[in-house]
């Protein structure tokens, strides 16, 4: 099956029709090796699409594991703010992105962007259960009890009961992982001041079966095999 270029294109890009239209009438479109000047042209999935020597994705949905660092806020777009969509490059973005899940402006971490809304609801929904590890630092040493507290649902300020979690102690008394099977405003951060003592910095290192490539800098991304995807 084949489509026009200039749809292709900006239905897998930030660029609009316009802006296709544009970069072809300058020579900076290739298709297999190729210029194309003609936004008529159809091109098919095979082919390989570049704009400037950079090669689009032809899949119908993309997904992106970033490395998000702390001060940007994960949402599609926020005026006066730098988002996890600005930070990724050229080649990974098109119309449709958002973040699968957020994390807190001071979180820093895996970050999952994807265009595909099915996808983002399966693995959002409560009855999915699933998995969000986290490592935390906390203000004050962790404390034994925190296990049974996590195992049995920690009860937040608010009277909110949270689902069983767990907490799993690490070599610094004051650094723990958390794992998660939903996903509450603010949940590591409230959780811990029902207990009484406060997160410092937050980190999410693994979302379901998938860790944080180590290899991502803070603002880092890429796409997500479909071997990681199901993975997550």
């Amino acid at each position: 099956m084949t489509e026009r270029i200039d749809k292709w294109l900006s239905s897998r890009s930030s660029y609009s029709r316009k802006d296709v239209k544009a970069l072809m009438k300058s020579g900076r479109v290739r298709i297999n090796g190729v210029i194309v000047t003609d936004a008529g042209f159809h091109t098919a999935d095979s082919d390989i699409v570049t704009v400037d020597g950079v090669i689009f994705s032809s899949e119908k949905h993309v997904y992106i594991m970033q490395n998000k660092p702390k001060g940007v806020v994960s949402v599609s777009s926020a005026p006066g703010d730098t988002t996890v969509i600005d930070l990724l490059p050229q080649d990974l973005r098109r119309s449709g992105l958002f973040p699968a899940g957020r994390l807190d402006r001071d979180t820093t971490g895996f970050v999952l962007i994807t265009d595909d809304g099915d996808f983002a609801h399966r693995i959002l929904s409560p009855r999915s259960h699933v998995t969000k590890t986290y490592i935390a630092t906390l203000r004050d040493p962790a404390e034994e009890s925190y296990v049974t507290a996590f195992r049995n649902g920690v009860v937040l300020g608010d009277g909110t009961h949270c689902l069983a979690a767990d907490i799993e102690f690490t070599d610094l008394p004051n650094k723990v992982v958390v794992r998660l099977h939903e996903g509450r405003y603010h949940q590591v951060k409230r959780m811990f001041a029902a207990l009484g003592n406060a997160v410092v910095e937050l980190h999410r290192a693994q979302i379901g079966g998938l860790p944080l490539d180590i290899s991502l800098s803070p603002g880092e991304s890429r796409l997500l095999t479909a071997d990681e995807v199901e993975q997550i």
